[in-house]
């Protein structure tokens, strides 16, 4: 053991060369890296995780990686999963959406980024999931860059998973021969296969493997929720992060969906594309399956990765409980265009019934204007805001780990009217992870301050449980009893919880679930 240690230093500070580049030994093989302009970050990118999950392995459980003899170039993304070809849209430029070409079921890939100089560094572990509805995204998005992290002492790790129909279709015949009498929830188990990797590989990066972060945004906040859910998930990180995501509450946006039901929509889709069983749905192309439109793209309550919904498990004290760190935006939204005010108020009557004139006293639409401004902020305040306030409410009740809560409103700086969104969703990203050089806007002094910040409380948070530290805004943890935030703009501090009063009419109108 002695020999091996000593056969890991050497190859991490020497940076034993068969190309140009450092070398690695993880448990499949060795590995060759690439260091940044300034040399002190190695950067090993598109190293696998998991077998390919193609052919029999489509819709299979992540299987393990067969081991390499030769070194394993990794200095270049690996494929991004299946799925659409990406292109902006509504908030989104390019640095937000574009995940690295080609896009293939072969997918299974990871990155990391590290300023360790030695194995036994033993530095925190940032484990970053991105967000795209479950249907979209890439680790490659400029906007996840590890570097900057990476300089302020983390090793950050960012993972691919797969999405759409490929990451959750269920069907009866996968769930007999899973071997754990369930199907679907493929993505989250991609999740848990890069974490076990994690667990096993990072310390020969000089990561400690007892202090890994979970963090996502959007469709990764919602993952990380199911994580700190799911008891396939326990012990294999200690914080977790989570942007503008949670799965508490159910809603016609969000369903909870069963087993049966999935596997229902399997045969449907099945059916769809003319696949009298599922050998036969296995030998149509990739192409063919994402061009099908149909089956499932999201996590559902499976009896296995998840036993029973997320509000039960926390009800009754269940979860993985560690320190949360999460928030979200003030413009967090995802929606087209809005509707003529009229159309607005009867829309809330035909759906809310006898509680439309208490939705419409928090939402007005006494203007075109205001109507317009509701529309945005339900959506808002459904989708992210109270799931997220929902969370932090039953961790304080039910767990004993703190709970730090944000709400960031700077509205993102824009060139033109046709690009200024407020503070959008996902629009905090390049912020947090201290990337406003990988995105295209006018930013200004205040700009990079808060992005200076705000890393530095994640990068806090990663390694202690608390974001705290010295020359940073005071940030307090969430109490329910005074209910406050930190209110992240141009000036970062304590404030109340916003949107009370719409928060508290969805709590109302959902009771629980």
């Amino acid at each position: 053991m002695k020999q091996v240690l000593v056969f890991l230093l050497t190859l991490f500070s020497t940076g034993v060369a068969v190309g140009q580049g450092p070398i690695l030994q993880i448990s499949n093989g060795r590995i060759e890296g690439t260091t940044n302009k300034t040399g002190d970050i190695r950067i090993f990118k598109g190293i696998p995780f998991a077998a390919p999950p193609v052919g029999n392995l489509r819709w299979k459980a992540p299987q393990p990686v067969a081991n390499w003899s030769d070194v394993k170039k990794c200095v270049a993304f690996g494929p991004s999963p299946m799925q659409a070809k990406p292109a902006p849209f509504l908030y989104w430029s390019s640095e937000f959406l574009i995940p690295a070409e080609p896009i293939s079921e072969d997918c299974l890939y990871l990155n990391v980024w590290t300023g360790a100089k030695s194995a036994t560094e033993k530095r925190p572990v940032l484990v970053y999931i991105y967000g795209g509805g479950f249907r979209s995204g890439g680790a490659a998005c400029p906007i996840y860059d590890g570097e900057a992290m990476a300089k302020k002492g983390v090793v950050l790790v960012n993972i691919n998973y797969r999405v759409g129909v490929f990451g959750f279709l269920a069907h009866p015949e996968l769930t007999q021969e899973s071997g754990y009498h369930a199907s679907g929830n493929y993505a989250l188990l991609d999740m848990i296969a890069a974490l076990q990797w994690v667990q096993k590989n990072i310390a020969a990066f000089g990561g400690d493997p007892g202090n890994v972060t979970i963090a996502g945004q959007s469709a990764g906040a919602f993952a990380v929720n199911f994580l700190t859910a799911s008891p396939l998930a326990k012990g294999l990180f200690h914080r977790a992060i989570a942007e503008s995501g949670g799965s508490f509450l159910t809603s016609p946006l969000r369903p909870r969906l069963t087993l049966q039901d999935a596997e229902q929509q399997g045969i449907e889709f099945s059916k769809k594309l003319g696949a009298h069983s599922l050998g036969e749905l296995r030998t149509r192309s990739a192409e063919e399956i994402q061009a099908a439109n149909g089956g499932l793209s999201a996590p559902i309550v499976d009896g296995y990765l998840l036993p029973e919904g997320i509000y039960e498990i926390y009800a009754k004290g269940r979860q993985n409980d560690v320190p949360l760190l999460m928030g979200w935006n003030g413009d967090d939204k995802v929606m087209g265009a809005p509707v003529k005010a009229a159309v607005f108020k009867e829309q809330a009557i035909r759906r809310f019934g006898e509680r439309a004139d208490a939705y419409l006293a928090v939402y007005p639409a006494r203007t075109e204007e205001e109507a317009a401004l509701s529309q945005g902020y339900s959506n808002r305040d459904e989708v992210f805001g109270v799931q997220v306030y929902t969370w932090a409410k039953m961790q304080h009740q039910t767990g004993q780990s703190p709970v730090f809560l944000y709400n960031f409103t700077r509205n993102v700086p824009a060139h033109n009217p046709q690009t200024r969104f407020g503070a959008f969703h996902t629009g905090e990203v390049p912020y947090a992870y201290n990337n406003l050089h990988t995105v295209d806007r006018p930013w200004e002094a205040v700009d990079r301050k808060i992005a200076e910040v705000m890393s530095s409380y994640w990068v806090n948070f990663a390694k202690t449980g608390n974001p705290n530290g010295k020359n940073l805004p005071s940030w307090l943890a969430y109490r329910s009893d005074t209910e406050l935030v930190q209110g992240i703009d141009k000036t970062i501090a304590n404030r109340p919880l916003p949107n009370r009063e719409q928060l508290a009419f969805w709590e109302q109108y959902y009771g629980k679930p």
